[in-house]
């Protein structure tokens, strides 16, 4: 039987819980140690009689395991992502992978000098119903992809707005929300050349945005649109329509939808519209209902991330390619903020 890998978490907030909860039922992996410096990690760490350091380099030199869990708050995954290059440590860093473009190059240029993993915790990509979206367009499936529309629109409860960062600029849902969405797209429809966006905060008139409104333009020729808002009453975004997450209530909706000259997709109900005979506005369509077997898409990440370490299978996402959906979501606040379309050209935008 193989040893379990010693996987170490940095950061013990809602998400560094989510992955301590997976790793202690995975039998691929269990944890190492926890670093954080609040009071309820360290009883987190004696709960389940691991090691707990308040600093996490401390923890990394104490513990010296197999691959690292980074979930701490952005503005650290940098820095302890340093660490753990220093130290040689496999790691998976939760999105956004930085909070700047320029951070995020340091941190990719650092792992790839010292021959590192550096994969970033965008997980609805193992989800199997962006997987096989990606696979339909990829394919040709639809057809020359032609026209792409994203929705996230949701109500977020007033207490939300109580903490006041969330008030603030930067603490809206281009950031916190939209970044998913950016690289749901990237991932099945292509890399993104260019954004062009407005913002409204009339809903709430709080100095952050509560609604935006996003044009795209695709590498492969491709447009698309995204409108986003977090103060409206509706099911159209991905939490809700996909049934990924247990705390949302579930409703049978679509958030994406992807068109091309042979066909379209809608996600995540993943119909499959085609013309069966004559072609033309005027004919019917048939529409094909593709059934997927639910899956965790955290645990499947987990797996990936202790075959990658095992040296297996390759990362399914490199902390180059989650740079590339920070730049582009960053995009989108400078494009708002400038009235001018934002270029994000070669594949570095960087």
């Amino acid at each position: 039987m193989t040893t379990p890998l010693r996987i170490a978490v940095i950061g013990a907030g809602a998400f560094g819980r989510q992955h301590i909860e997976r790793l202690t039922k995975e039998k691929l992996c269990a944890l190492a140690g926890l670093a954080d410096p609040a009071p309820a990690a360290r009883d987190v760490a004696a709960s389940l009689g691991v090691p707990w350091r308040a600093d996490a380099a401390d923890l990394l030199d104490a513990v010296k395991p197999d691959g690292v869990i980074v979930a701490t708050p952005n503005a650290l995954h940098v820095p302890v992502g340093l660490a753990c290059v220093a130290r040689k440590l496999p790691m998976l860093v939760e999105k956004p992978i930085a909070e700047t473009v320029a951070g995020a190059r340091e941190l990719v240029d650092a792992a790839e000098r010292a021959g590192v993993t550096l994969m970033v915790g965008h997980h609805r990509r193992y989800n199997p119903i962006i997987a096989r979206a990606r696979a339909i367009v990829q394919e040709g499936r639809l057809g020359r992809l032609t026209a792409v529309t994203a929705l996230w629109l949701v109500k977020k409860p007033d207490p939300y707005f109580e903490t006041a960062w969330r008030r603030e600029k930067g603490g809206g849902p281009i950031l916190i929300n939209l970044i998913h969405d950016i690289d749901d797209l990237r991932f099945i429809a292509g890399e993104i050349t260019e954004v062009s966006a407005f913002t409204a905060n009339a809903a709430r008139g709080f100095p952050v945005e509560d609604s935006a409104a996003i044009a795209l333009r695709f590498a492969g020729g491709a447009i698309g649109t995204i409108t986003v808002s977090d103060a409206v009453a509706a099911p159209w975004n991905w939490e809700i329509a996909s049934g990924e997450y247990a705390m949302y209530a579930h409703e049978d909706e679509n958030c994406y939808l992807f068109a091309g000259t042979e066909g379209a997709l809608a996600v995540p109900r993943m119909e499959l519209w085609r013309y069966p005979g004559e072609r033309g506005w005027t004919s019917p369509l048939a529409r094909e209902r593709i059934m997927l077997e639910p899956v965790d898409p955290q645990v499947a990440q987990l797996r990936h991330f202790c075959r990658v370490i095992g040296g297996t299978e390759a990362p399914l996402i490199t902390g180059a390619d989650a740079a590339r959906t920070l730049a582009a979501t960053l995009a989108v606040r400078r494009s708002a903020e400038t009235g001018r379309a934002v270029a994000l050209d070669g594949p570095d935008p960087a």
